[in-house]
């Protein structure tokens, strides 16, 4: 009989006896039930989340404005006179409007309600109608800032005023990229259910069943090495022997190094001699169950940009078939939200509720995240 495990968000955990969760035991006798269960179900708050295309930004002249949804929160985004990003949230306190239908002249954004203006500090800088006579002082008027950074041709965004800097790394790339493509698929699913399909290797075989990504269909025994890195944990590079029609076009035998970290960040890294792939995937939590999907893939070799116009619709195709298991998938733990992750192949989907937790523990605490898991020869089918 499977062993059952302990409650991690909305899922309870079934974990098969022949393959326990590789885990360090709970730091200063921490017990598992110190937490809030209702922290577990949402996503991360001190994380960097993807929030668009840092291109998207830079039209009208540099005052091109977007808004943008975060867990709940409608946030305007833009670059300041300086050129640097800035995020505010998306609302005047005055009557509540959304800044972002108003207009913004690079240096400040007007409310199209009654034309209050806001700098990109978030602070009101004009009340235009007032009179000289009123003596109401303005000045202590903001719009909430949140922390704003650029990384890999993103923007990403903290939804966490007072970020402690304790946060996940942001994702980078370690080579300058001749080409890249970009597709985007907003998902109807939780955050928690989009996030496991990127650390989720069985569905592969299920799911991705296409001619040019998988052309075999035989499943086939794997065994893989994986070790925790900072927040997360990385699939230790490997060449790939049974290449797919993508990775052949690199030539050679590729070695892929695949990486999850927190709090939904895929990063496979391929390499073939000096040639450079990277495919980068991100989930973004836009309400309680809605997920943006954004897939980036990067090259190092110019003579690939030619292919752009056949792999997007490939690439949309990848997404869309997440995207329509998964919201298959969160319509049955509508009706019934549990889970039973049997075997090595959901070893890491356990891992992720695992750090989740470390990660929301050590911020109670604050203290430094410590991670929890150990090296690990996973083996599983695909």
């Amino acid at each position: 009989m499977p062993r059952r495990g302990g409650v991690s968000g909305p899922f309870r955990r079934h974990v098969s006896p022949v393959s326990p969760l590789s885990v360090s035991p709970l730091p200063h006798g921490r017990s598992d039930d110190a937490l809030d269960p209702a922290a577990m179900r949402q996503p991360l708050p001190d994380a960097w989340y993807c929030v668009g295309q840092s291109a998207a930004l830079r039209g009208g002249g540099g005052k091109a404005m977007r808004a943008v949804s975060l867990n709940g929160e409608q946030i305007v985004i833009g670059r300041g006179p300086n050129g640097a990003p800035f995020a505010l949230r998306d609302r005047c306190p005055h009557r509540g409007m959304a800044l972002s239908k108003g207009r913004f002249d690079g240096q400040t954004l007007m409310c199209p309600f009654h034309g209050w203006r806001f700098g990109t500090d978030g602070h009101c800088r004009e009340v235009p109608t007032l009179s000289t006579h009123d003596a109401a002082d303005f000045s202590r008027i903001a719009v909430q800032r949140f922390p704003v950074r650029e990384s890999a041709g993103f923007v990403w965004v903290n939804p966490t005023p007072q970020a402690s800097g304790a946060a996940p790394a942001l994702p980078e790339l370690d080579f300058e990229p001749a080409g890249s493509l970009v597709v985007e698929l907003e998902v109807e699913a939780s955050f928690d259910l989009t996030t496991l399909s990127l650390v989720d290797p069985g569905h592969v075989a299920f799911v991705h069943d296409s001619w040019w990504f998988r052309p075999s269909k035989e499943l086939r025994e794997k065994v893989k090495t994986f070790q925790p890195v900072e927040h997360g944990f990385v699939m230790t590079s490997h060449a790939t022997t049974k290449s797919s029609p993508v990775y052949r076009l690199l030539g050679g035998v590729p070695e892929v190094e695949i990486e999850f970290r927190l709090p939904g960040v895929r990063l496979e890294r391929i390499r073939a001699g000096l040639k450079r792939v990277a495919n980068y995937t991100f989930a973004t939590p836009l309400s309680e169950n809605r997920t943006m999907l954004t897939n980036a893939l990067y090259w190092s070799m110019p003579a690939l940009n030619l292919l752009k116009p056949i792999a997007r619709p490939l690439m949309r195709q990848f997404l869309t078939q997440d995207q329509q298991v998964l919201q298959h998938a969160q319509a049955g733990l509508d009706r019934k939200p549990t889970m039973v992750l049997l075997g090595d192949g959901d070893l890491p989907s356990q891992w992720y509720f695992r750090l989740k937790r470390e990660a929301l523990e050590a911020a109670r605490a604050g203290r430094a995240f410590v991670n929890p898991l150990e090296r690990r020869v996973l083996r599983w089918r695909s």
